[in-house]
């Protein structure tokens, strides 16, 4: 049995989960969000929990079991606190900031780089080298902060670009003069 397929979702005050067969919506005072998943998974709402259940032990049902489960739990911390991720900007000269909804980012290149956000996400800049993407969905809001980070990935010799906060950047020994 999948340790996480079995594991119930309690349901916050606040929000509320609805299934129709195998389509879950889930509403909350962060925004809502729904998905539809396979329909051999069985999904019941009794009370506050939130249960997945699998119809046979095959290894496609146990694949889907525990993935299902994670994904409803994400939607329902989402709509109800939200997800967030932190990037730093390492390098002389490198900056981002914001214009209108727009992130304008300057890290080397002869232009600026301009970033759009999709709807449903928002991107703050507190200062000129930190970014933060916020957002309910954490699949998007975890795609919007690596399209970011591909603008210019930290390089292992001086470590700049754009990292995630926190994230180790291995160093390698440039060459050496005689």
């Amino acid at each position: 049995m999948s340790r996480v397929g079995k594991k119930p979702i309690e349901i916050p005050a606040g929000v509320t989960v609805t299934v129709d067969q195998h389509n879950v919506s889930v509403k909350g005072p962060k925004g809502e969000l729904t998905r539809s998943f396979n329909p051999d998974i069985t999904i019941s709402v009794e009370e506050n929990v939130l249960t997945v259940a699998r119809p046979s032990d095959a290894k496609e049902h146990r694949a889907l079991h525990g993935t299902t489960r994670a994904v409803i739990s994400n939607m329902v911390e989402g709509v109800s606190k939200g997800f967030e991720k932190s990037l730093e900007l390492i390098g002389v000269g490198y900056r981002a900031q914001k214009q209108g909804t727009k992130l304008v980012l300057n890290v080397g290149y002869s232009h600026p780089v301009e970033i759009e956000p999709e709807k449903g996400l928002e991107i703050e800049v507190p200062s000129n080298t930190k970014i933060i993407v916020r957002g309910t969905n954490k699949e998007r809001v975890g795609a919007l902060a690596a399209n970011i980070r591909d603008v210019r990935p930290p390089e292992p010799y001086k470590g700049k670009g754009i990292r995630y906060e926190g994230e180790y950047v291995r160093r390698k020994e440039g060459k050496t003069g005689k």
